[in-house]
């Protein structure tokens, strides 16, 4: 009981701190991430389902996604410290390290609703076209309604990759699961700790899958 009460006690906080740092992140990351995937998707070419064919802007905004995604994280953690500073006052903390988990996941989010949105069936496209229909319409009522089974399943990708992501940010004071791992599983050779830790993520990379899972086949079953 005692064991069990250290425990508790020592990495509680730290798995709310990773809860904190995900949900935030995530939530940022979905609201840049979602009108860059869907302005890439739009301006795409007409045979690739582009309503809005834009060649040029298309393909910087293409370029522009890819360098970010690209950018490898623990170099994206020290290179966005100054603008952590300026936005909520310090570089370290829980608070920082949603500043660039948010930035990292974004390009990624932008992709992950782009590939979505070219499963769409065209003809349901051309249907709404041939009623009238505007593009905010198309995009609003057509595309991310028909794509969302699978925006809840890039969604519930991006989450596990971010609670990857929040590990290798407590190698730089992030907090959370992974600077307790480091703190104590590896700095004092607490194996145990390190043990529990990793069984933490595990189950929780496990429940939010199945969560996305049942969102997915929920909304596909709703259809």
């Amino acid at each position: 009981m005692a064991a069990f009460s250290r425990y508790w006690s020592l990495i509680l906080n730290p798995f709310l701190q990773t809860l904190e740092m995900v949900f935030f992140s995530t939530l940022f990351a979905v609201i840049l991430g979602l009108p860059i995937g869907v302005l890439l998707q739009i301006t795409s070419p007409e045979d690739q389902g582009g309503i809005v064919p834009k060649r040029i802007l298309n393909s910087v905004l293409s370029r522009v996604v890819n360098i970010l995604r690209s950018f490898p994280f623990i170099i994206l953690l020290i290179v966005i410290m100054p603008l952590s500073r300026v936005i909520v006052g310090t570089a370290i903390g829980t608070t920082a390290a949603i500043i660039p988990l948010s930035i990292a996941a974004a390009p990624f989010v932008a992709r992950i609703i782009e590939t979505a949105l070219k499963e769409v069936d065209p003809g349901v496209v051309q249907a709404a076209k041939a009623m009238g229909s505007t593009n905010f319409q198309i995009i609003w009522k057509v595309l991310l309604p028909e794509a969302l089974p699978s925006l809840i399943s890039g969604i519930t990708l991006t989450v596990i990759n971010l609670i990857g992501y929040s590990a290798m940010a407590g190698a730089i004071g992030g907090g959370g699961l992974g600077d307790l791992a480091i703190r104590y599983g590896y700095q004092r050779f607490q194996s145990d700790v390190l043990f529990i830790t990793v069984v933490i993520i595990i189950l929780l990379v496990e429940v939010i899958q199945l969560i996305g899972n049942k969102l997915a086949a929920h909304v596909i079953a709703k259809r």
